[in-house]
Order: C-alpha cells, then structure tokens, then sequence
C-alpha cells in the first residue's frame, strides 16, 4: 500500500469515487490508499492460482473470482457517515454458495470461503498484520487464508479450526501441494509457480 490520500472519506464517498476510478485503491477506516502496480511475475502467479482453482471447481457451488473483486471486512455501516472498516481487493477469491454482497452495485462481497494474496515488499507487512486481523475478526464465512511468496516456492495456510482457532501450515519447494479439504482443491506449487523465475543468490566471497 502506499501513503493514502490526506482526507478522510466516508464509506460511501469512498465507493463513489472508486467505482469512477480507473486506478484500485483500498480503503481502511477512513483513509484510501492507492494500490501499487503488480510486476509480471505476481501477474503469472496470480493467473497460475486463478487457473489451477478455476479448473478444479468446476461444477461446484464455488466459484474463483480475480483481484478486481473488493472485499468488505467489516461492520455494516449504521448512517452513510460510517468510516469504519477495510475494503480491499484480493489477489484471488473463492466464494461458495451464493455470494453476499455489500450494496446493490455487486462489486463487494463479503462472504469469502478461501483468501489468497500474493506477497510482495509494498504489501506483506500489511497482508500479515492488520488485513489479516480484520479478515478473521470480521469474515465468519472465511476458512482459509493462503499467503504466496514471491522468493521463494512457498505457500503458508491458515485454516479456521471447528473451536474458531486457527492452524498454521506451511509448504515449501516445489514438489510440495497443499490440500484445501474445505473447498476440494490442491494447489500444486509447481504448476502455482509456472514461469516464475527466482532470485539468484550471490555466491559469498571467499576470504
């Protein structure tokens, strides 16, 4: 995320000026903040995700969304004064069952079954820290939140116990899977990796 704007907007002003907007922004308690330009490899990572849940759920009562869908992670708002809340735009949305959204226009939702977000420098702080704070405090339907890194073949899962806790499991190299039980799915790092190139660490000099 970048610096938001210096204002502070309501929900719905918000809204307005998003749905005439060209460029993303997201919107946290009051303040929006431009959403930085993706890089082709989180494009190829993104598109890799999209397609591998896509095929996979087909004939099932979920469907895969791309990070043009906003997400609402918050209270209902009580008067159209209400700054309250984050809406944001993940990189890959799985919703089941028929989606619930945040008004009329159909362009937020707020019943996400599965999260993913790509990791990149300008957002995992964010992505681990107070997004994924308001995603459990205030997404009931979510069960399971996936963070991708960039720089390295490694998916981290988060999934919802039965007692509402949350079981921590990461997987990495890629010649791993990871198994999502609640919607059906394995995620295949290799075929999740496809066209990524990764860093190539400089050998340490000798003494």
């Amino acid at each position: 995320m970048s610096l938001p704007h210096s204002a502070t907007f309501t929900i719905g002003e918000y809204l307005a000026l998003e749905r005439a907007s060209e460029e993303r922004h997201e919107f946290l308690d009051g303040q929006i903040y431009a959403m930085a330009s993706g890089t082709i490899q989180h494009g190829d990572m993104c598109t890799n995700l999209v397609a591998e849940l896509g095929s996979q759920l087909k004939g099932t009562p979920c469907r895969v969304l791309s990070k043009d869908m906003r997400v609402r992670s918050g209270p209902a708002p009580r008067s159209r004064l209400s700054s309250k809340g984050l809406f944001s735009y993940p990189d890959v949305i799985v919703i089941c069952d028929e989606p619930q959204f945040h008004d009329e226009y159909q362009d937020v939702v707020i019943n996400p079954t599965v999260i993913i977000e790509v990791l990149s420098p300008s957002t995992e702080a964010f992505d681990r820290g107070e997004k994924w704070s308001r995603y459990q405090t205030w997404l009931p339907s979510l069960t399971d939140y996936i963070l991708v890194s960039q720089s390295e073949p490694q998916l981290e899962h988060f999934r919802r116990q039965p007692n509402g806790k949350w079981l921590y499991s990461p997987v990495r190299g890629l010649d791993g899977c990871l198994v999502l039980d609640t919607i059906g799915c394995t995620l295949r790092l290799e075929e999740v990796y496809d066209r990524v190139v990764f860093p190539v660490e400089s050998p340490e000099k000798a003494d």
